[in-house]
C-alpha cells in the first residue's frame, strides 16, 4: 500500500462520497406517488376502514401484486385531493415506479379532469371512483408484472448498496481511530476501507443498472398501462358524473350526501339507480329543472302591468299553452267550453298576484295503462311522477306544503305528506315515487282526500287557497252528489283544481268528468316534452 492512499485525509476523500446517507447516488424514498398531508391520509385511512369492499380490493391484489395498497391509495388521493401533485419519478423508491407510472397515466388522461370534478372533496366519491377502476388496476399490474419484478430487484441492489456505503463509513472510521499524530494510517486498516470503497462502487453500479433496467421494462409495459389508463379514467368520470346527475335528479343535496356514512350512501345510489323510476332519472331532472326556470321567467306579451297568470275569456291575453290546444283536434271542443266559461289561462295585468297559499296537493293515476310505455319509451307513470317532484319543489319555493295522492281504483289511495316546516327527505320522496298500484281509476276517492286534507289545513291554519292537480290517462264518471259536494268545497275553501290528461296520439279527448272538475284541463300527447306543462309552474 502507497503512502499516498494510507495518510488519513486521501482516504477519506476517496471515501466521501459514500458518507451521504444513501452513497454515491441520491436514493429517493417516497413510497406514496401523491404528495399528501396528514389529513389527506387520514381521509383514505378511514374510508378504508369504513369500506370493506375496499379492504377487499386491496387484499386480492396483494396476493398477486407488490405495494397494492400504496397504489389504491395514491388512486384516491388523486381523486381526492383539490390539487393533486404527482412526484417526480426521481423522487420515488425505486420499487413503487410501477405505482408511479400507473398514476402518472391516470391523472394525465384527458378524462381525469371530469373525473376529478366529481370527487374533488368527496371521500365517497373518491373511493368509488378507485373501486370503478378496479378491473384496470388487475390488467395494467399485471401488464406491468415484469417491471415490477425488476423493481423489486432494483430496490434490492439499492439497499445493497445504502450497505456498502454504511460499510464505508465504518471503515473510515475504524481507520480514523487507527491513525497516528501524523494522518498515517496502518496498512490492515487503509486496506479494509479500500475494499469497502470498491464494494460500495460496485453496488452503486447494480443498482444504477438495476433501476435502468426496471424503466426499461416499465416503458416497454407502458403503451398498455396508458391505453387502460385513458380508458378506465372515462368510466369513472362517467359513472361519477351520473352518479352526481342521479342524486341531482332527485333533490338529494351535497349537504345530505356529506351526512350519509359510505354504506347508507352506496345502498341509497343503487336504490336510485335499480327503482321502479330509475331509468327516467334524467327526465324527473329536466323537469325539476324546467320548473325552476319557469318560476323565475317573467311574464310576456301582455298589456299593463304583469304579474302572473290568471282565468278568464280575454282572447286578447289568452297564454301560448291555451292556443295551442287549438291545434289539436281532439282538445278544440275543451277550449271552447273553457271559453264559454270564463276558464282560459290568460296573462294576469291586474297588479296582484293570484298563486294559491294553502297546499299544492298532486294525485297521480298509478292504474295499470300508466305503465305502459309512450314515445321515447317514456311512460306515463314516469311522466306524471317527474312533474309531481317537481311540484314538490314548487312547494318548497314558496314554502306550502306538499301532498302527493297515489291511486288508482277508490279502495286503492295512498297519501305521502311533506309539510313544509319538515325537511322532504329522500326515504319519503322515495316511497311516493316507486309506490305503484295497479287496477282500474277512480276519480273520486283521491279527490276526496284532497278536499279533507285541505279543509283540516284551513280548520287547522285557516289557509284557503290551495292547488289540486290531477295527472290521469284514465276516464272516470262521478255521482251528481258528490260533483254538488266538490263544488261547495271548492267555494269554501277557495282551492284551484288543474288537469293534466295523459293521452296517446290520436286518442279520444278527455272526459267530460274530468273536464267539470278542473279550472284548467291541458292535454298531454308527447310524453318526453317536459315543457307541455311548464305553464303550470307558472300559474301555482
Amino acid at each position: 500500500m502507497g503512502e499516498a492512499l494510507s495518510h488519513i485525509n486521501e482516504l477519506a476523500g476517496r471515501a466521501g462520497q459514500w458518507l451521504g446517507p444513501a452513497g454515491g447516488t441520491e436514493r429517493p424514498k417516497a413510497t406514496a406517488a401523491v404528495a399528501a398531508d396528514r389529513f389527506d391520509t387520514m381521509a383514505w385511512r378511514e374510508i378504508y376502514a369504513q369500506v370493506a369492499v375496499l379492504r377487499d380490493l386491496a387484499d386480492d391484489l396483494n396476493g398477486r401484486y407488490d405495494h397494492t395498497e400504496d397504489l389504491l391509495s395514491d388512486v384516491f388521493l388523486a381523486a381526492y385531493k383539490v390539487s393533486p401533485r404527482v412526484r417526480e419519478r426521481a423522487e420515488m423508491d425505486p420499487s413503487r415506479l410501477v405505482n408511479h407510472h400507473v398514476i402518472t397515466c391516470m391523472t394525465g388522461s384527458p378524462a381525469f379532469a371530469g373525473l376529478h370534478r366529481e370527487t374533488s372533496g368527496d371521500p365517497y366519491a373518491a373511493a368509488m371512483a378507485v373501486l370503478a377502476q378496479s378491473d384496470a388496476l388487475r390488467r395494467m399490474l399485471e401488464w406491468a408484472k415484469d417491471a415490477a419484478e425488476r423493481a423489486r430487484r432494483a430496490k434490492d441492489a439499492q439497499e445493497a448498496a445504502e450497505q456498502a456505503a454504511a460499510a464505508v463509513a465504518e471503515a473510515l472510521q475504524l481507520a480514523a481511530g487507527a491513525a497516528d499524530e501524523a494522518g498515517a494510517v496502518p496498512d490492515g486498516a487503509a486496506a479494509a476501507l479500500t475494499r469497502a470503497i470498491e464494494t460500495a462502487g460496485a453496488a452503486d453500479a447494480a443498482a444504477r443498472q438495476g433501476r435502468h433496467e426496471a424503466e426499461q421494462a416499465l416503458a416497454a409495459a407502458a403503451a398498455g398501462i396508458r391505453a387502460a389508463a385513458r380508458n378506465t379514467t372515462a368510466k369513472a368520470a362517467e359513472q361519477a358524473g351520473e352518479e352526481t346527475a342521479l342524486m341531482r335528479a332527485w333533490g338529494v343535496g351535497p349537504g345530505e350526501l356529506e351526512r350519509m356514512p359510505f354504506d347508507q350512501r352506496a345502498r341509497l345510489a343503487e336504490r336510485l339507480r335499480s327503482g321502479r323510476l330509475g331509468r327516467f332519472a334524467d327526465l324527473i331532472g329536466r323537469f325539476r329543472q324546467m320548473a325552476t326556470g319557469e318560476r323565475a321567467r317573467k311574464v310576456e306579451q301582455a298589456t299593463g302591468e304583469l304579474v302572473g297568470i290568471t282565468l278568464g275569456d280575454d282572447l286578447s291575453r289568452v297564454i301560448p299553452s291555451e292556443l295551442a290546444n287549438l291545434g289539436v283536434p281532439a282538445m278544440r271542443s275543451v277550449f271552447a267550453a273553457k271559453y264559454a266559461e270564463a276558464r282560459l289561462m290568460l296573462y294576469d295585468s291586474r297588479g296582484e298576484q293570484t298563486t294559491g297559499k294553502g297546499a299544492i296537493i298532486a294525485c297521480v293515476d298509478c292504474s295499470y295503462s300508466m305503465d305502459e310505455p309512450g314515445p321515447g319509451g317514456v311512460t306515463a307513470e314516469a311522466w306524471a311522477k317527474a312533474c309531481a317532484l317537481a311540484l314538490l319543489d314548487q312547494a318548497r319555493q314558496g314554502r306550502r306544503d306538499f301532498v302527493g295522492i297515489l291511486f288508482s281504483s277508490a279502495e286503492r289511495v295512498k297519501v305521502c305528506r311533506f309539510p313544509a316546516s319538515e325537511p322532504a327527505g329522500i326515504a319519503g320522496v322515495l316511497d311516493f315515487a316507486e309506490h305503484f298500484f295497479g287496477g282500474g281509476t277512480d276519480y273520486q276517492a283521491p279527490l276526496s282526500a284532497a278536499v279533507r286534507l285541505l279543509a283540516e289545513e284551513f280548520d287547522t291554519d285557516g289557509r284557503r287557497r290551495g292547488d289540486i292537480v290531477m295527472i290521469t290517462d284514465g276516464e272516470c264518471e262521478v255521482t251528481e252528489g258528490w260533483m254538488r259536494g266538490w263544488n261547495d268545497a271548492k267555494h269554501t275553501l277557495g282551492f284551484r283544481s288543474f288537469g293534466v290528461a295523459i293521452r296517446a296520439p290520436g286518442a279520444v279527448e278527455p272526459g267530460t268528468a274530468l273536464d267539470a272538475l278542473c279550472d284548467n284541463l291541458r292535454g298531454i300527447e308527447d310524453l318526453t316534452d317536459i315543457h307541455a306543462a311548464g305553464d303550470l309552474f307558472r300559474v301555482i
